[in-house]
Formats: C-alpha cells, structure tokens, sequence
C-alpha cells in the first residue's frame, strides 16, 4: 500500500483520511518506550482523527503528548528529541485532511514512511501492560519566544528588531493565527491581521494562498500604510510575501533573497543552498555573488539534498575530523524554507519573521528586491498519454541537448538546461496527471518555450 505523497499522507475525509486509517497509521508508527507530540491544524475534522491516532499510537505502546491546534512548524519544533504527527492538508479544501509524521524535526524519510506503510495492513497492538498514556501540553509559547530569540540572535540581538515596521498578515482562517502574528509582535513590529480567526471552513478565502486567492488582500494592503504584506497556507509551513501596492513577490525572489542572507553571514568556508529543480536561476546568481553554491534536489524532498551535502563532508580513514567547512545553510523550494541554523522543519513563520528583518535592515521591499534580475517565468503543461512519458523522457535527454547546444544539461531530477545568460528550462513528467511539464525562464521566454515545446512535442509524437 502506497500511503505517503510528497508531504505526508493526505486526502479527501469521505474516501481516504478517515479514522479508521488514523487508527492504523497510529498503531503502524508507534512502538513502547516512545513519545509522541500529536497536533492538528483548524480543520473540522482533525479533532476525530487525532482521536484516533492518539489511540494507535497508545495501544502500540507509545506515550502521546497532545499539543491541540499548532502550525505544522510548531509540531515540528515540539518533536525535536522524540517524534511527532501532524493532522494537516496544509492548502487542501477544506473537506480534505492529512497526517504527517516526524522524527527529532524532521519529516519522516521515504525509507521511515515504507516502514508504516508495510504495517498499517497488520498492525502491532502491544501487550495490555505496555499500553501508553496521554496527557495535554501547550507548545505554543515555547515556539514563539525560539522563533523570535532566533531572530533576535541574526540581526543584531536587540529586544524589538522590528520596531517601526508595518506588517499586514493574511493567516488564511489557518493555525498561522496562533503564531505568526504574536512572533512578529513579540519582534517589536506594528501588526494587523486579517482572516486570524482559526476556522476549518476557510470563510476568508481558499487556504492555499495564490495571486487569484489574495486578491481581497491585496487590495487591503494598496488601500493602507504598510511596509509588505505577509500571507500562510492553513498549517503555517508555507508564506507568500506582498509588496505594499498588493503585487505578490515572486517565490523565487524571495527563496533568493533569503539564501543571499544566510550565504553571506555563514562562518564557512562553502556554505550551500539546497533547491529543487524548477527553481529559478536567480538563486543561483545570489547564492554565487554572496559566496556560496547551489545544489538540487527533486520536488518535495529537500531533507535528502541536506542529507546528501552532509554525507559528502565525512571524515578520513583514520577517523580524524576532515571537513572542508561544507554546510547547507538553507534549504527551500518555492514558498517553503527550512532554515537549517534553527531546525530541520520547513518553516513559514520563521520565514515571515526573517523576511520582516531583512525588509526592515533594506529600508523597503522595493529596495531589498533590487539585486534581483527577475526574468519572466513560465509554467506550461503538455499532454502526455501516462504509456508514453517514460519513452519521451528517454528520447529527450538526446533531443534537447541537441537542440540547444549552447546549453548545460542536468538530467538528475527531469531535464534542465542552462543557457549562458542565465536563462533557463526544466523538462519533467507529471506524478499525478497525464502531462510533461515544461518550466522556462528567460528575457524571451515566449519564444524559448515555443522552441522547447516544439522539440518536446515531436518526441512524445514519435
């Protein structure tokens, strides 16, 4: 049984979400002698199902500490020397939900959710005498004052870093009400919130926030006096950031502009930023003029792109420390960071509160976006029959080389080609829908994506 996307476990509530799957992943991932922090996001139905997996996971063995609502960060940030699971659909409807599971702030790795998954079909019910216990924990404000003493310690370790900035937060009817805003406060900023009541029905406006969700949002950011303009997903592990006129910054600006910063004040000697393919190569142009590097991941697994930096900086035979002052400093594909100096988790209101600073220490958002060249992007869909995609990939590993022989090739996660201008594409199949995705940026990304299209077409057709 296959049970894990690429964050966590997530779905619809009526066919595949339900508590009797809850009940079973709680028992599949428990075991006596463990702790388990146990959260949820404001979802309607998240109080049923953490019901279930706190049964699970007590009947498994494990002791379960229930922290009630939280942003998945704050779950996260709770689960650091034990583990935790995390009822969320993150930007889903609200009639889906979700279980995420973590170990020490983590995210569980593929090999650690195939080890639920083999289990949930025949789970382990311990001995009647190993049975766990509960009891009720608040994480709430420890992962606050971290957040904002984490802060603190990067810009300048002053009380109120933010005093005299204006922040508007859209916390989305989500769990990023619990945090978001109280952290920036705490910061010293001057804050105003909309959508902050906690509400699984999203009454405000659909929990993913885009450009066409935001709308409200922005209009209320150009009709007011604000510095930027701040917006969460319903578990908080996600943020888009808006210019005081309501214009949503592109998420690659910003994954830029944020690695720019731990580059440039990292101690070592290589520090690396971690990124998935359809990243822009604006990263790669601020990471290398701050003084560091880029290296990339596939989608939705950063925490394997960290890994693999850290295998690569061992030690020699005879056990001596042999680094060569590699870390990854930050890690992050678009709108979802981990900053790695603060824990392992992706993080959006450590995100909101970093941004707020570097806004701040800029004089504006305008000014702090200003070494960035920002090319126009595009994102096209191309129909591939499913029986097809495995045979057209393989052809255009050959093919787009060829067609553009200016170009550098990657063919680790789909196909990208870097051109000498630092424009860029990325080939890769769609997981879940019968299409090739083609990712382009460029000066004139019309015609590159017209000639790309046009290679890629030809060979799904032979």
């Amino acid at each position: 049984m296959t049970l894990f996307g690429t964050a966590g476990i997530r779905g619809p509530v009526a066919e595949a979400i339900t508590p009797a799957l809850a009940l079973a992943v709680g028992q599949a991932a428990g075991s006596p002698g463990e702790t388990f922090v146990l959260g949820r996001d404001g979802r309607e139905t998240g109080e049923a199902l953490t019901a279930a997996l706190e049964a699970g996971l007590e009947s498994a063995g494990a002791d379960v500490e229930r922290v009630g609502q939280v942003p998945t960060p704050g779950l996260a940030f709770a689960s650091q020397g034990r583990r935790g699971v995390m009822v969320t659909a993150s930007h889903n409807p609200p009639a889906d939900n979700g279980i995420k599971l973590f170990v020490d702030g983590v995210e569980y790795d593929r090999e650690a959710e195939e080890m639920v998954e083999e289990l949930v079909d025949n789970p382990v019910q311990a001995s009647w005498d190993e049975w766990g216990s509960s009891r009720r924990s608040d994480v709430l404000d420890n992962y606050q004052g971290a957040v904002a003493a984490y802060v603190r310690s990067r810009f300048g370790e002053e009380e109120r870093p933010l005093e005299g900035l204006n922040v508007a937060v859209d916390c989305g009817n989500g769990v990023g009400s619990l945090a978001t805003p109280q952290v920036l406060g705490r910061l010293g900023a001057d804050v105003v919130t909309i959508n902050a009541t906690v509400d699984g029905h999203f009454p405000g406006r659909p929990s993913k926030p885009t450009a066409e969700t935001l709308t409200d949002f922005s209009s209320f950011l150009a009709a007011g006096e604000f510095d930027l303009g701040l917006a969460h997903d319903g578990d908080a592990d996600r943020l888009v950031v808006l210019e005081p006129s309501g214009e949503v910054v592109h998420e690659d600006t910003i994954l830029a502009l944020v690695a720019a910063h731990y580059v440039g004040t990292a101690s070592v000697d290589d520090p690396v930023v971690v990124t998935t393919p359809n990243a822009s190569a604006r990263i790669d142009e601020l990471v290398r003029e701050a003084g560091g590097r880029v290296e990339r991941v596939r989608l939705g697994a950063l925490h394997e792109g960290i890994d693999r930096v850290e295998a690569a900086d061992g030690t020699d035979s005879d056990g001596d420390d042999d680094r060569t002052g590699t870390e990854v400093v930050f890690a992050a594909e678009p709108w979802k960071h981990i900053h790695t100096a603060f824990g392992g988790w992706i993080d959006g209101v450590t995100s909101a509160a970093v941004i707020s600073a570097l806004t701040l220490e800029a004089g504006s958002l305008d000014s702090l976006r200003e070494p960035v060249s920002e090319r126009p992007y595009r994102k096209v869909s191309i129909d591939c029959p499913e029986d097809a995609k495995e045979s057209a990939m393989a052809a255009l590993e050959t093919a787009l080389p060829a067609a553009f022989e200016e170009a550098t090739v990657d063919t680790d996660y789909g196909i990208r080609l870097e051109f000498p201008d630092s424009a860029w594409i990325l080939v890769r199949p769609s997981g879940t829908e019968p299409y090739v995705r083609l990712y382009a940026e460029s000066d004139d990304v019309d015609a590159l994506v017209a000639d790309a299209k046009a290679v890629i077409q030809r060979n799904i057709d032979a």
